[in-house]
């Protein structure tokens, strides 16, 4: 009451204004902590205060005044509120929900202003039209009542001829124009407009003097003889004779330079971030937008999106005052290296920052952006007496505006600042369209394996493992693939890594176990004793799986296959880095019967020592080894490496086998030093099981002559 007291005349004592303007408070307070936000209440209320004749041009300003002094202030008070104004928390959300209940409340007051300015320029285009009609009966009669309306109203009004010459004005357009009502005479309507706005107002009186249309309404500038600008809703309405033939025209004008003004206030608020006053991710989305919209065919667009290294910590051990301080300085110095040069940017949330950089001109542009946006944010902030280092990791996307849009350039951006952050932060890293394809169908693949799994589509090919000498088969290895629906056949390199990020690697595990187990068993039917034991690879995942001896033996009993014709292959660092659970369950598996191999050997911690107590038949020697026996290679070095690794294996009583045999010459020489077996393409590449059953049908040596191949 004492805000708006004497600000309007209402027909109401100060009694009966304390019950209405309390009743309308109660609603307010409603909807500013009800949530989710409802703009319905304010909006209603403010064209109640219109309703209540509560009409004057400080009523609303004052309205404003006291919802932002005092509805804020009673919300902090509130055990629901932190009262602190941070950035991160509830103090930025009051104060957004604040500035919607103001805005709503203007959005209301106005609607019912305007209406009823409406309602006064229609009764005064009435009285025009009365005046007309009765001009013979009743000249003087209606002049007085037109000249009375037309002198007092709380509008401006011009009355113009056809061409926009103004015949006559009165003191409230003159007030707005701070121009005498007389010198307005003559003068065209067009002659007041802001320059930005003419151009619409000449086209709308033009259809008028042609008849294409009788009256428009907009929000228009006028520029007063001041050289101040004045925001005014204008209606204008043509005016016809008895035969239809337009003569005059008739333009009102409402000043609403304060409601404007009010609903600047309201959209900076809106549109930035109350914390570091930089442009907000509303500000941002929609100038992007823009951007995207009124684009070139050859113009390309960047995106750089900033992310604090560690800002956490500083939140979590300093306090988010702290936390709201380094986002204050950090915006300073974006706004000096970024802002200055014309570029935008934005705060997105918390500590993430988004720089746009429109009409770019290459990656090499960007990059230099972003490396000076770096070095301008390495030097250290003073923050509450500490010294931080501000370091930030930055994904970087530029590209032709033709193929971009706003989703996808925000994906691709926040991606590659996964990227930056992965590869040790405090760097920028490029958006690489192969290297996020590869990344889009590891995480499809990742996702379809379950089904595939229960869908059986993946098979297992065996690859032969040949004595030395002599080239008889005497074990496979069991090597899974995926025969995908749509991808065709995946090599596990693209899928196991998967598999174990995932932990499918155990049921797969199981699924590969039970398949070369089940096609042992039936060679053993078939061939005998003259029938290949298999090998199947463990994960590291599944040798410290607490299921893997029951699992194990589960599958030999249910197939039938003699656990002596079942190798498992481990790799030698997850052997040497087996916990006693994990070790334990080797030895069991050693008991039962099962032959134990190190695939691999070689490439990891090679401590033969340590393999003494390990439950272990035989060693693989990686392939990396054996390419060094190839004939047009062949070195003492290599030569003695391979030597070395097959006389310890054998004093430690352990089998060997080289992987990765490609020659004739590398089988030779991996007989006279005394390797066991040999398994490569030498031999035969991985295939399906008909093919190792053609093997044993055919019998002999899988060793071709020594000068067949070199």
């Amino acid at each position: 009451m004492r805000a708006i007291a004497g600000t309007s005349y209402v027909p109401m004592d100060s009694g009966e204004i304390e019950d209405f303007l309390l009743a309308l408070t109660d609603k307010l307070v409603l909807a500013f902590t009800v949530v989710p936000f409802d703009s319905t209440e304010p909006y209603q209320v403010g064209r109640a205060l219109v309703r209540a004749h509560f009409t004057g041009t400080e009523t609303l300003g004052r309205t404003i005044a006291v919802l932002g002094e005092h509805l804020l202030a009673q919300a902090e008070r509130e055990p629901s509120g932190d009262g602190r104004g941070n950035g991160n928390g509830t103090g930025a959300e009051l104060k957004s929900r604040l500035a919607a209940v103001q805005g709503a409340l203007a959005a209301g007051f106005a609607a019912a202003l305007r209406e009823r300015t409406l309602d006064e320029q229609e009764a005064i285009r009435d009285a025009v039209l009365l005046a007309r009609d009765d001009a013979e009966r009743a000249l003087q009669q209606s002049e007085a009542r037109f000249r009375a309306l037309f002198e007092k109203a709380a509008v401006g009004i011009a009355i113009a001829d056809i061409d926009g010459h103004i015949l006559n004005a009165n003191e409230a357009l003159a007030g707005m124009l701070r121009c005498p009502a007389e010198e307005l005479v003559s003068c065209r309507i067009t002659d007041f407009l802001h320059p930005d706005d003419a151009v619409s107002v000449r086209a709308a009186y033009t259809q008028m003097s042609r008849s294409e249309r009788d009256h428009f309404r907009s929000e228009k500038r006028l520029v007063g003889r001041d050289g101040m600008p004045v925001w005014t809703y204008v209606a204008a309405s043509l005016i016809r004779d008895g035969g239809g033939v337009p003569r005059y025209t008739v333009a009102m004008f409402e000043d609403v330079t304060d409601r404007h003004q009010l609903h600047v206030r309201l959209r900076y608020q809106a549109m930035h971030d109350p914390l570091t006053g930089l442009p907000n991710r509303a500000l941002f989305a929609e100038r992007l937008r823009e951007v995207l919209a009124n684009a070139g065919p050859r113009t390309r667009i960047g995106l750089c999106y900033l992310d604090l290294d560690g800002f956490k910590v500083v939140n979590d051990s300093l306090g988010h005052d702290a936390g709201d301080e380094l986002l204050v300085t950090v915006s300073r110095r974006l706004d000096a290296s970024v802002s200055q040069a014309g570029h935008l940017v934005a705060r997105m949330g918390g500590d993430e920052f988004v720089i746009l950089v429109e009409g770019s001109t290459g990656n090499e542009q960007v990059i230099t952006l972003a490396d000076q946006v770096l070095d301008g944010l390495a030097e250290p902030v003073r923050v509450r007496g500490h010294q931080l280092s501000v370091s930030a990791s930055m994904g970087i996307v530029e590209r032709p505006v033709a193929t971009a849009s706003a989703a996808e350039l925000l994906q691709a951006a926040d991606i590659t600042l996964y990227w930056a952050k992965s590869e040790g932060r405090g760097r920028w890293a490029l958006f690489d369209a192969e290297r996020n394809a590869r990344q889009i169908t590891r995480h499809t693949l990742s996702a379809m394996m379950p089904a595939a799994l229960e869908r059986d589509e993946f098979v297992v090919d065996y690859q032969p493992l040949v004595s030395l000498p002599g080239g008889a088969l005497i074990g496979v290895e069991a090597l899974v693939r995926w025969h995908h629906p749509d991808y065709g056949l995946i090599m596990p390199d693209r899928f196991v890594e998967l598999a174990e990020e995932t932990g499918l690697i155990v049921p797969l595990g199981r699924h590969v176990l039970a398949r070369a187990c089940g096609q042992a068993r039936a060679w053993r039917a078939a061939a005998g004793d003259a029938a290949p034991f298999v090998s199947v690879n463990l994960a590291v995942r599944q040798c410290r799986d607490p299921g893997l001896v029951s699992d194990v033996a589960r599958i030999l009993e249910e197939t039938g296959l003699d656990p002596r014709w079942l190798q498992l292959e481990i790799t030698e660092s997850a052997i040497m880095g087996t916990d006693d659970e994990a070790l334990a369950a080797l030895r069991t598996l050693a008991s039962m019967g099962l032959r134990i191999a190190i695939d691999d050997f070689g490439t990891g911690y090679s401590n033969l020592a340590y393999l003494r107590q390990l439950p272990v038949h035989g060693l693989k020697i990686a392939g990396s080894f054996v390419e060094g026996l190839r004939a047009d290679s062949d070195t003492a070095v290599d030569t003695q490496i391979v030597a070395t690794l097959v006389s310890l294996a054998h004093a430690l009583d352990l089998a060997v086998t080289a992987e990765g045999v490609e020659t004739r010459a590398q089988a030779h020489r991996l007989e006279s030093l005394g390797c066991d077996a040999g398994q490569g393409w030498l031999f035969a590449r991985p295939g399906p099981p008909e093919r190792i059953t053609a093997m044993l049908a055919a019998g002999g040596s899988l060793l071709p002559p020594l000068d067949a191949l070199g």
